[in-house]
């Protein structure tokens, strides 16, 4: 079987959208004033695909190249309201280390995890280098504490990784705010639902409550996202990893690092 992928003259036929936003019909990719009819208003699609790809620190042109699609193809996805083959969904999903199911937005009021297991897995022990990677520069994270009515609690909270420290915003009182003054453990993870497999990395260590005015000003320049959560939230607390650990499911014949 041959998978043929759009190329700079691909045609896509437009989503529906409301009467004075985007013509009906089709138009041609390559063509600039095609896609400057309309202002850009990226579909849910082009959305997840434009911050995976961001996530990842690629290009537009790297994404591409790696999905075998021309970076016309890809800017127009990203921008306009589109609905992509599946054969170019498999291809972005490839060059993202993500799913197509992903992409779509499918599963996401499900728990991951509820396919099957794989025929003959493997579990490996990640290393600290890895661990770090993985753990990348921000997305979301959970973070396991003491709540202030002295029971357990894991809270799942935005997070940047700053000078090899875990740094989150919240709010005075809150769950999360209980981390500071106590040791306590950070994780993150990934699940590749179609696939079967996924990583998780384990932080442990100190948290504390950043106050230095320099400090606090620093982080809030260098934050990539505003907590989902919404709000005023501005308190920043900072968590310095002393242990780190992780682990990734693969088939057995598959190599640990990806």
């Amino acid at each position: 079987m041959t998978l043929v992928f759009p190329g700079p003259d691909a045609h896509v036929q437009h989503l529906e959208t409301e009467a004075d936003d985007t013509p009906s019909g089709t138009g041609t990719v390559g063509d600039d004033t095609a896609a400057s009819r309309t202002s850009a208003n990226p579909g849910d699609i082009g959305r997840r695909v434009a911050e995976e790809r961001r996530r990842r620190g690629l290009s537009r042109e790297e994404t591409a190249r790696r999905a075998r699609i021309s970076p016309q193809y890809l800017a127009y996805l990203e921008e306009q309201p589109s609905d992509p083959s599946t054969a170019t969904l498999l291809a972005l999903a490839g060059a993202l280390d993500t799913t197509a199911g992903s992409l779509r937005g499918g599963g996401v009021d499900r728990p991951p995890g509820q396919g099957h297991a794989l025929l003959h897995p493997r579990l490996n022990d990640l290393d600290q280098e890895e661990c770090r990677r993985l753990l990348s520069t921000h997305g979301v994270g959970r973070v396991a504490v003491t709540a202030p009515d002295g029971r357990p609690a894991v809270v799942p909270v935005n997070y940047e990784v700053v000078d090899d420290a875990i740094v989150f915003r919240t709010r005075p009182g809150s769950v999360p705010a209980a981390a500071a003054g106590n040791e306590v453990a950070f994780e993150v993870d990934h699940v590749d639902e179609a696939m079967s497999q996924g990583w998780s990395v384990l932080a442990v260590g100190p948290a504390t409550t950043v106050t230095e005015p320099d400090a606090l000003r620093d982080l809030a320049r260098r934050a990539h996202t505003e907590p989902w959560a919404g709000g005023t939230r501005d308190t920043w607390v900072s968590v310095r990893p002393t242990r780190l650990t992780g682990k990734r499911i693969t088939p057995a014949d598959q190599s640990a690092r990806r």
